[in-house]
């Protein structure tokens, strides 16, 4: 398996870890009767617990453009050094952006985003 492709499986393996923490979250909030039903007039989340569903929301917008560009760059035959320094990048720099997300650290957790989407932006120029 190429580097791009494992980096794309930590990926999609990093937001399941943020999906259970913002369940541990939303539950420490609101409780299991209420997530359990049919969620209708859920309080909004505050604290750690909304900053978690926040960013596995903001992982999920970006693991859908991450996984078109690594898995055509993948199937066109474009998978390099340079995709695989980008796929690297896009993870390591997410996994830091949902720490520091979930921590409450702002503009670090901006230069994470950043990060990540300059290692976006890395394995996508391979594919022109």
């Amino acid at each position: 398996m190429t580097v791009d492709l494992q980096m794309l499986v930590w990926s999609a393996a990093l937001a399941l870890a943020q999906m259970v923490v913002a369940a541990i979250g939303a539950h420490g909030q609101v409780g299991l009767p209420a997530l359990a039903g049919n969620r209708e007039d859920l309080p909004a989340l505050t604290g750690w617990a909304g900053r978690a569903r926040r960013a596995h929301l903001n992982m999920i917008e970006n693991l859908l453009v991450f996984a078109i560009v690594v898995l055509v760059a993948h199937a066109a035959g474009k998978a390099n050094a340079t995709t695989a320094q980008g796929a690297s990048l896009f993870f390591w720099a997410r996994l830091a952006y949902a720490i520091l997300y979930v921590a409450g650290v702002p503009w670090l957790r901006t230069a994470a985003w950043a990060a990540s989407i300059a290692g976006l932006l890395l394995v996508f120029s391979q594919l022109f």
